[in-house]
Formats: C-alpha cells, structure tokens, sequence
C-alpha cells in the first residue's frame, strides 16, 4: 500500500523537465491513468495499491518519459474534443489548435442547416441539398481525430478520409471503430493522386505546413519523435499541400462547398490568394484563441 501523495512526489522527481507546471500535469496524468486516482484523491493523501506489475507498469512510463518521449505515445492515447483517441508512434499527436478547425467546420455546417429551406437534424446539422446526407472528406488524416469527430457531431454525415502513411491509416480505422464512427479511411498521396469522390459538401484538412528551418526551433519530444512527414514541407515551397488541396477541391467540391484548413500563422495570406486562385470566395483567415492566424476558409465559387 502507498499513498498517493508519495507517488505524486516520486514521479516528479524522476522527471528531467524544469517545466514544474508540465511535470505536475503530466503526473497527474499518469497516476490517473494507472491507478484510476484524480489530483483531488492526490490533494487528499488518498491510499494507493501497489502491486508489483504496478509499479513496473510506472517505472517504464518513467524512463520512456524521461528520454523526452511525448506522454501520449508512451500512454498510447489522448484527448481531442472531449474523446479519447489511440496514438502511437508514426503518427502525429493532435493538437487543441485543431479542435479549433473541428469546431470552426461544424459551425459553419451548423449555421448553414439553418438556411431556408434546409432541413436539420440532432445535434447539429442535416443538410444543405433537400435532405441528403452531407458529404465530408479529411485530407491526412492522422489518427482519424477530424473526421471521427465530424462525424459524430454532425449527424447523418457520409464522412471521407485520407493518409499517405499506412500508420496512419491503421490506427484511424482502429479510432473510428472504437468511437463507432463510420468513415470512409483510405490511402492516398494528395501531391499525386486524384480523389475518387466528387459533390462534396466539406473538405478540411490540417496538413503539413512547417518549413524544415524552423526544426531548430522546436522542442526535442516533437522533432526526435513525430512524424517528419507529417510536419515538414520543402523550405522551396511551403504551401505545397495548400496548393494542391485547392486545386482538387475546387473539382471535388460542390459549388458553395466548404474548404477548410489549418495553417502556419505566417501564410495565412498566402493561402488565401491560393484559395482565390482555385475559384474560392468568401475567403477568410481566422484567428486561434492566443490570437495567430490559424486557418482559412472558403466556399466554392
């Protein structure tokens, strides 16, 4: 039997972080994990069961974090949208910035149902064409997080995605049946191949956008562990994905369909001229919550 405050104390002190604020979140995290207790059973000395699997269980989360591994590969899972998500190696871990894109999307799709003439359903939305299903693709997927959640916030959708990476495809597959959403999740490279769908309501994406110059810049846990491939882009041509993004969308997408996706908040007017350039109106860069310019978005002209 141990207490949990001693285990609380034991973990930061094997951690090499002089984040104090990180290390104690990421305690808590873990002692939840493993032993089911909250920061409140830990504030309150709360007993603990130690069993010997146990605590081998913890001393391997210890040294795999203290090599700098990102906590959610090392836990296998984490949170996005109020929902756990498997993760693990090989593929990007999600970010709150990407909630934002969520919820931008399910905004817009909700305010749209709205429309005269339009016919909604439970929780957000139905359909923007006499009651068919709305359709929506996710370009490089990941762990399935975009698509996964649109299609369980925005109900009656036909949901696409799609990755290069077979990682990534296997572990979004592996997501959406334990979140028991139906999505469409196949492999395909947007630099050269054609998407097989065509009248789509919604395409959104959170591509790679970070120029190789600014590695230096970025914290170890990301660069030595994430996936390059999901992060970086030519330091020629850093709106390469943008560029083709909108270039399919504009075939793929029905006329006023949706285009939305995350950006590096340095080319948010060079992603919009893009989106200008592909035929797309109403075209606007919107700000994330620490006010950096986050995304674009636009309708099919």
């Amino acid at each position: 039997m141990k207490n949990s405050k001693a285990l609380f104390r034991y973990f930061v002190s094997r951690m090499p972080s002089e984040d104090a604020e990180e290390v104690n979140a990421m305690a808590y995290i873990v002692l939840e994990h493993l032993f089911s207790i909250s920061r409140t059973d830990v504030l309150a000395d709360k007993p603990v069961t130690m069993s010997p699997v146990m605590e081998e269980k913890m001393e391997t989360i210890l040294n795999r974090l203290s090599t700098g591994e990102p906590l959610q590969y090392v836990l296998g899972e984490t949170e996005f949208y109020g929902r756990r998500f498997g993760v693990r190696p090989g593929v990007l871990i999600p970010r709150p910035e990407t909630e934002e894109l969520v919820r931008l999307v399910v905004g817009e799709v909700g305010a749209r149902s709205q429309e005269p003439g339009a016919r909604s359903w439970e929780p957000v939305v139905g359909s923007w064409r006499s009651g068919a299903p709305i359709r929506v693709l996710d370009i490089g997927t990941g762990t399935g997080c975009i698509p996964i959640t649109l299609f369980l916030e925005i109900k009656g959708a036909e949901v696409f995605a799609v990755d290069v990476s077979e990682v990534a495809i296997a572990v979004a597959r592996e997501n959406a049946s334990l979140l028991n959403a139906k999505v469409d999740i196949v492999k395909l490279d947007i630099l050269n191949d054609a998407l097989p769908w065509d009248k789509l309501d919604v395409m959104v994406s959170n591509p790679p956008y970070i120029p190789w110059s600014e590695k230096v810049e970025m914290r170890r846990n990301v660069t030595d562990f994430e996936p390059a491939l999901a992060l970086f882009v030519p330091e020629d041509d850093p709106l390469i994905f943008y560029k083709a993004i909108a270039r399919q969308a504009s075939r793929a997408l029905r006329r006023s369909g949706l285009l939305a996706v995350e950006i590096h908040e340095r080319f948010g007017e060079g992603v919009a001229n893009i989106f200008r350039e592909e035929g797309f109106r109403e075209v606007m860069i919107v700000k994330d919550i620490f006010g950096k310019e986050r995304i674009v978005k636009g309708v099919l002209g």
